[in-house]
């Protein structure tokens, strides 16, 4: 919500509050603009953990990316040593047998950090979620304000009956944040 709207709205509810019948209307207009601006503050948020958490995703894919570059790199070694004809034929088997050593280990490594990823990557699905939830919610909240805005400039307690509907629907979306895992 841009400053100018506040002041709008502040203007709006002090016209209000000189007609005693729209006091009910310039309190409900109270009541949804802090819903408003808690809600955005938990989209925004939400948003971040998004980013943070995809971040992460990517690092942990590269290092997936690092470590079976690494293995490949060492099956090749292997691979290689097992088609050329070397001098010491002790060494170079003490040397495959590291490498095959190493490379057993790195494949079990290869499946840890692959999970990671796939971990990472499931949590900023539910963050982009829960920050879609809040940004519907945002948008109910914001049209029930200036819908309910419109009664104190038209007497006409439709839209407050307008707005406080779109209200009920934005406090549901942001609310149903809770139902997803």
């Amino acid at each position: 919500m841009e400053g100018d709207e506040v002041g709008e709205l502040k203007e709006h509810a002090e016209h209000g509050a000189h007609d005693e019948s729209m006091r009910p209307v310039a309190f409900s207009m109270s009541v949804l603009a802090v819903l408003v601006a808690i809600t955005t503050v938990l989209g925004h948020r939400t948003h971040t953990e998004a980013v943070l958490t995809q971040n992460k995703a990517t690092d942990q894919w590269n290092l997936y990316q690092a470590k079976n570059i690494r293995n490949t790199d060492t099956d090749n070694s292997a691979a290689l040593l097992s088609v050329l004809q070397v001098t010491d034929a002790k060494k170079a088997a003490e040397i495959a047998k590291k490498d095959a050593d190493k490379a057993a280990k790195w494949k079990n490594d290869l499946k840890e950090e692959e999970e990671k990823a796939k971990e990472l990557e499931e949590k900023v699905e539910q963050a982009e979620a829960r920050a879609d939830r809040f940004d519907l919610g945002e948008a109910l909240l914001e049209i029930a304000l200036v819908t309910s805005s419109i009664t104190l400039l038209t007497r006409n307690r439709l839209y407050w009956a307008l707005g406080l509907v779109f209200g009920v629907l934005g406090i549901l979306s942001t609310a149903s944040v809770l139902l997803l895992k």
